[in-house]
């Protein structure tokens, strides 16, 4: 079966995801079990290593519906899809809110944790990261006294740039590659608004979806 650039990317992403997440947890589980052994679970050490298990437990889950195929869990409960944005961003100077209530189809989870992610890279200082839908669009908005949009990876969200051939991108820039596939493979027009200090990116799904 033929795969389009950006379902492969899903694919991998996934695959990379779910071999990565199981010895994170074993890891996890171990310490648990070091901790009923005798050892001292609230040592430097011990702190220090669960800290960093959870840490990527929760990049992970939330790179995996980012970046991932949404085949194998087709719907996400709002509880987990606000949890995982809350995890992903705790400890960071940014905030983060999933405000979409009710079971939310993972595709369009997919489409607000990519925006939220563009987003991140406008909020240099920190700030305010809020994930919400109004009528048929899905809505990410950024707040902060600091915005930076001055880049030019922001054209392949506007339309500005047809394809990213002679951009100079990053891998920090993948987020504004793969929204911009999706949206552009599904018929999903990006709409980018700017004010004295918050930035939205809205996608507008079709009539009927979700």
């Amino acid at each position: 079966m033929q795969q389009d650039d950006a379902s492969l990317a899903a694919l991998i992403g996934s695959r990379i995801c779910h071999d990565l997440i199981n010895p994170i947890g074993a890891i996890s589980n171990g310490l648990e079990l070091v901790g009923m052994g005798g050892a001292s679970p609230g040592g430097p050490e011990m702190s220090l290593i669960q800290q960093s298990c959870d840490n990527a437990t929760s990049l992970i889950r939330f790179f995996r519906i980012a970046f991932g195929s949404y085949c194998d869990t087709p719907m996400i409960s709002d509880r987990e899809a606000r949890q995982t944005v809350t995890d992903h961003y705790a400890g960071t100077r940014i905030t983060a809110d999933w405000q979409i209530d009710g079971d939310v189809p993972r595709n369009i989870v997919q489409l607000g944790y990519l925006s939220a992610l563009c987003l991140e890279a406008a909020l240099p200082l920190g700030g305010q990261l809020i994930i919400d839908q109004h009528g048929h669009d899905i809505v990410a908005t950024a707040r902060a006294d600091t915005l930076r949009t001055d880049a030019a990876v922001w054209g392949l969200l506007t339309g500005e740039y047809g394809a990213q051939n002679d951009m100079d991108l990053r891998p920090s820039d993948v987020q504004f590659v793969l929204l911009s596939h999706l949206c552009r493979d599904r018929g999903i027009p990006i709409t980018l608004t700017h004010g004295q200090n918050h930035i939205a990116l809205a996608v507008t799904l079709p009539a009927g979806t979700g």
